[in-house]
């Protein structure tokens, strides 16, 4: 088939907590280059977007942006990205623009069930050591971005494969992250998205591979449950947590192929009756 007749979805790209859609120049670009139309999202009080920052941005806010550019945009057919915090942010609006969607992508994150917020799921001296920050540097409402010397530590992720120049842009362009958006608790009317592929792809550097995550479902390991369900597709990349910066090329070409995927009912596709479980690669991580 002539290439130049292939219609490619259309990418939605989210950012983690205190970056914006600039993070995503470079794979952007490449994917424009494959033919998809990409829509890099920056988040309310974020990036260039910093002067909309206040206590009450939340949660709800957040999930709120991307339904907006979905529906004024008229995007369907999508493949939505969620990097890191964002995993929580595509899983809402998932839940409430399924029609709108072809797929969700889980970026090295994963889903949160109804109920649940981010800083619930943190460690209990991460969550008193964010608290402590807000309280203490960012005025009572705002988490302060990590320093190099903290992001070195891999507290917030594996920096494998980022240069000190790549750290250096992540203290100096991030932006402080309204709090309120990791203790706002999410809300969810369906327990998966209705006739949306899920993706997750894992960035191995943490040390959890496919292999291991299907172990710890076999032993019904309670941190795995959240991919147990047949219809999830799982991906890796050999880098760290930030895959945009370290293997923007991988990255990309990765994304694409999810995005020229099957779609959930097709035959043979993620899913379907008598199909696959996904597209397992020998490598995966749990978030």
């Amino acid at each position: 088939m002539d290439e130049s007749l292939v219609r490619h979805r259309p990418i939605v790209l989210v950012p983690g907590a205190c970056l914006g859609g600039w993070v995503w120049h470079s794979v952007a670009g490449r994917l424009r280059a494959r033919g998809h139309d990409v829509f890099p999202v920056t988040l309310t009080g974020l990036g260039e977007r910093v002067h909309l920052a206040r206590g009450e941005v939340d949660l709800e806010t957040h999930i709120t942006d991307i339904v907006n550019l979905l529906e004024y945009e008229d995007i369907t057919d999508a493949v939505l990205v969620g990097h890191s915090y964002s995993g929580i942010v595509v899983t809402g609006v998932a839940d409430r623009c399924f029609e709108r969607l072809n797929a969700v992508v889980y970026l090295d994150c994963s889903p949160l069930p109804d109920g649940m917020a981010l800083a619930d799921v943190q460690p209990p001296e991460m969550r008193a050591a964010q608290e402590a920050e807000v309280a203490e540097r960012g005025e009572g409402w705002r988490w302060p971005v990590p320093d190099v010397a903290t992001l070195r530590t891999d507290a917030f992720g594996s920096t494998d494969g980022l240069s000190g120049k790549h750290l250096e842009l992540l203290e100096r362009r991030g932006t402080p992250q309204p709090y309120l958006t990791f203790t706002s608790a999410l809300r969810l009317t369906h327990e998966q998205p209705p006739g949306v592929r899920r993706a997750v792809v894992f960035c191995t550097a943490g040390g959890i591979d496919v292999e291991l995550l299907q172990h710890m479902l076999e032993e019904g390991d309670r941190r795995a449950l959240m991919f147990a369900a047949a219809d999830w597709e799982f991906h890796e990349i050999a880098t760290g947590h930030w895959p945009m910066f370290s293997e923007p090329e991988i990255t990309a070409e990765l994304l694409g192929e999810i995005a020229d995927g099957p779609p959930p009912d097709a035959p043979g596709g993620p899913g379907a009756p008598g199909g696959p479980v996904g597209p397992v690669d020998p490598g995966d991580e749990l978030i």
